[in-house]
């Protein structure tokens, strides 16, 4: 089987459970998995898995590579789990005899001219379920859902060595996603932190190398009243799992290390106001998530959200404002309550 699932990191994470699905069913079965450049390097050393790796930058050219690098190969079953054109076109270079794609709901760019099967039409469910609907159409139901993200022993010895591992709970905050409009504020994110140092909170810092995320990062900073560890930048996509690992709480708009420390087992404080946190807020808990969906949809579209088509984004300048600090301070503080109390507020 040929599995193909470029990008993003989160969504690549969403495509685990539906491997550990396949393998259990298939244990010898032969699993390739077509995937993005940066990705590859989150999920590299996954076992069961032969990943041929795509670069985006190579456009066609690394769509004739892929072929002949097949040649000779027929794969019984492509899973064809992603819709852009790209992938759509790259789906045509790999050789299968089946190919099992999106139902027509969430087809587009010509998806359904490269399939000849459709999962079923199951609408109003998460993205991760989705994609393990993926197995369906070979006789199989995804209904144990794990992860099992390969992270090296000497990614979390990194991961451990940054702070000591003492009794002071962390929050961790990953502050950027990769669409800018679903992105919150500085000042918001150091309002909030501030309000978990004072209950004895650890603050740390995560994200990658870009530099609106380092500049977002030294906003926050220099708006906030208590220290924070700052490690933007200083990690790898191997080391990231073992970080978010660490964390009792990650604060993070809808993105990938949002699914990623879903998938390591860590609470999620998810910002949604451009997205429906139904569809793709962490899969697993997301009792502490800010749900703005609804008010944005009323703002910008003029309706309800229930009357939008299922993952409809509302990515419009402005709209992660309707997420207030009250609000993530709220959800801050629901899982400080679950967690009995997690901090001890310092004596004043």
């Amino acid at each position: 089987m040929c599995l193909l699932r470029l990008s993003a990191l989160g969504d690549v994470t969403h495509v685990l459970p539906l491997v550990n699905t396949l393998r259990a069913a298939w244990p010898e079965a032969a699993l390739a998995w077509v995937i993005g450049k940066g990705e590859h390097r989150l999920l590299d050393g996954l076992p069961g898995v032969e990943f041929l790796v795509y670069d985006k930058k190579t456009g066609l050219g690394g769509m004739r590579a892929l072929r002949r690098e097949l040649r000779g190969r027929r794969f019984d079953a492509l899973l064809q789990m992603q819709v852009a054109a790209r992938a759509n076109l790259l789906s045509a270079f790999i050789p299968a005899t089946r190919r099992i794609g999106y139902d027509r709901s969430r087809s587009k760019d010509l998806h359904g001219l490269f399939i000849n099967e459709r999962i079923p039409d199951r609408p109003g469910i998460h993205v991760l379920d989705a994609i393990g609907s993926f197995c369906e159409p070979l006789g199989l139901r995804q209904d144990d859902v794990r992860w099992n993200l390969p992270v090296p022993d000497d990614a979390r010895a990194w991961a451990r060595a940054q702070w000591p591992g003492d009794d002071a709970p962390v929050l961790m905050i990953s502050p950027c996603s990769s669409h800018a409009r679903r992105n919150w504020f500085p000042d918001r994110y150091a309002a909030v932190a501030d309000h978990a140092a004072a209950q004895g909170w650890r603050i740390v810092l995560c994200g990658g190398r870009s530099r609106l995320e380092r500049d977002t990062t030294d906003t926050i900073l220099a708006a906030m009243r208590a220290p924070a560890l700052d490690l933007v930048g200083k990690d790898t996509l191997k080391q990231l799992p073992a970080l978010l690992e660490r964390a009792d709480l990650v604060m993070t708009p809808d993105s990938g290390p949002m699914h990623i420390a879903n998938a390591m087992g860590t609470k999620v404080l998810g910002l949604h106001a451009a997205s429906n946190p139904a569809r793709s807020g962490p899969y697993s808990d997301r009792r502490y998530c800010v749900d703005r969906y609804d008010n944005a949809a009323r703002r910008y579209l003029r309706k309800p959200a229930a009357e939008l088509r299922w993952g409809t984004k509302i990515e419009f300048d402005g709209v992660m404002e309707l997420v207030t600090v009250e609000d993530a301070v709220a959800a801050f503080e629901r899982y400080r309550a679950d967690a009995g109390g997690a901090g001890v507020t310092p004596a004043t």
